[in-house]
């Protein structure tokens, strides 16, 4: 069976891990955690980097920094996983759906503008499959508007739009180190903090409100609680897993953009044909072979598809269920305009097993199955 995700492991994670064992530091804020810090912030130009336990925790100490409170509203796409909207739920904002783009599946810049009201406190774009949304726009609305800007860039480490590293353009960010991500530490992920003035309210946050990081660093004699927060620090056995692989980050880009790109080419015959749609890079945009996926002619096509390929011994999946058509989604949220291509282009797309190494013959046999399926199409 050839399986969607594998997650990445490079060769060096036990070494480290035992390393951090023997160190007798297997909580948070160690070495390790410190390494990735420092490498994420060097890789990505952001004024402050603090790993976390997930993505989630990061997009929810995001909207506790931008201090969202019951009643605000927070615009972001439907098209997303529920940890986007999640975030600003628990803090008791409403969540304002606008409708996607159905060349990159990412916010539609052009329906912000429309969905803002007086309650509006902050715009989320989600950078899907690691290419970015169309950052100078919605960063010139927010600033007309003085909104806050958190970027959900779970999928976009080590891609960038006009040069900047994804997450370090608006306010905050955040990055996932999930299993299925391009980098991994299981269950992680980082928050990306662009003004240095918030980083030590966020450094308070994460540890569940108190100033340890301070006491930690020499700067005072005690620590106490001095915020509401909660306990986003990974464990160091996690950092340790994490470091391995952004040591060798490159070396995974390269082998997943390998597989991007023959992907691209193998299957252009298919959508000059109009039998499919492929991935849209825009220009000035450079992405990190994140995810590889075609666009079915529908839904029905797309189930047949998923189906062939899982007897021909490959796992094909799709994705979000966009969000508003969701139980929460109707409590906690509400669809700003015409879903034009929310839920039309949700349906069609189907994602292709890629991960870092994947083989070529696994590869080729992918893709001569996704063409067989369309010889009788």
């Amino acid at each position: 069976m050839i399986l969607f995700n594998v997650p990445p492991m490079i060769g060096t994670e036990e070494n480290y891990i035992k390393d951090a064992i023997s160190k007798h530091k297997i909580c948070g804020d160690g070495e390790y955690t410190k390494k990735c810090n420092e490498w994420l912030e060097k890789k990505t130009g952001s004024a402050k980097v603090l790993l976390t336990t997930s993505c989630t925790h990061a997009t929810e100490m995001a909207a506790l920094l931008c201090d969202i409170q019951p009643g605000d509203e927070v615009i972001m796409p439907s098209f997303t996983f529920v940890s986007t909207a999640d975030a600003f739920v628990l803090r008791g904002a409403k969540v304002v759906f606008v409708d996607i783009r159905p060349d990159t599946m990412n916010i539609d810049e052009t329906k912000i503008e429309a969905a803002i009201t007086d309650k509006t406190k902050a715009i989320v774009p989600v950078h899907y499959a690691g290419v970015s949304c169309e950052m100078d726009t919605i960063m010139d609305i927010a600033k007309r508007h003085n909104l806050l800007v958190v970027e959900d860039a779970a999928q976009g480490i080590m891609s960038t739009y006009k040069g900047k590293a994804l997450g370090t353009i608006g306010d905050f960010g955040a990055f996932s180190f999930h299993e299925t991500k391009n980098y991994s530490m299981g269950e992680g992920g980082a928050l990306l903090i662009k003004n240095e003035d918030n980083a030590e309210l966020a450094e308070i946050i994460r540890e569940k409100g108190t100033n340890r990081a301070k006491f930690f660093r020499g700067q005072i004699d005690k620590y106490t609680w001095v915020e509401a927060g909660s306990s986003y620090l990974p464990s160091e056995l996690n950092a340790a897993y994490l470091y391995a692989q952004l040591e060798q980050a490159d070396k995974i880009f390269d082998d997943r953009m390998n597989s991007w790109n023959e992907y691209y080419k193998a299957f252009t015959e298919l959508a000059d044909a109009g039998k499919i749609d492929l991935p849209v890079i825009p220009e000035n945009c450079e992405h990190n072979a994140h995810m590889f996926y075609i666009k079915c002619k529908d839904l029905e096509e797309r189930t047949e598809l998923i189906k062939f390929a899982k007897e021909n011994d490959i796992l094909m999946v799709f994705h979000y269920i966009p969000l508003h058509s969701a139980p929460a989604g109707k409590k906690y949220g509400r669809f700003d305009g015409e879903d034009v291509y929310t839920t039309k282009e949700s349906e069609r797309l189907v994602r292709l097993p890629l991960y870092y190494g994947l083989t070529e013959e696994d590869r080729n046999k992918v893709i001569s199955t996704v063409k067989k399926f369309y010889e009788s199409k």
